[in-house]
């Protein structure tokens, strides 16, 4: 058992968005990746990218909207992006929206301009 605390789980932080790691391989989960995923208010989503692998996100507060055309989410809203499908995260509310994320371990994400990727907070 792979216990993470809070206070001590890793961060990574994008322009807006803090990604804060609670299980990934490098903390003992070789199945799973899970973070909670913290969106400034004011944050509307860049050019799309795509994953390899489905993707679920659950509203724990604020609106958002996670795909370019997807609807409106509020706290206790879930979605599944399934792999190959446009993300582009928005905040639609005024205030900072946080999700909690979940993914297979392994994924790598491909960014509009092409490049593949597998985030730190995924490793």
């Amino acid at each position: 058992m792979q216990v993470i605390r809070a206070a001590e789980a890793p961060r990574f932080q994008l322009p807006g968005v803090e990604f804060t790691v609670l299980a990934a391989p490098s903390l003992g989960s070789a199945g799973l990746c899970t973070w909670r995923l913290t969106v400034d208010p004011g944050v509307t989503g860049d050019a799309p990218h795509t994953l390899d692998r489905d993707e679920i996100f659950t509203v724990l507060s604020g609106t958002v909207q996670v795909t370019p055309d997807g609807p409106e989410l509020t706290t206790g809203d879930a979605v599944t992006v399934t792999a190959g499908e446009p993300i582009s995260l928005t905040n639609l509310g005024s205030g900072p929206a946080v999700l909690q994320v979940a993914i297979t371990a392994g994924f790598t994400g491909t960014m509009a301009d092409g490049t593949t990727v597998q985030p730190p907070w995924a490793r």
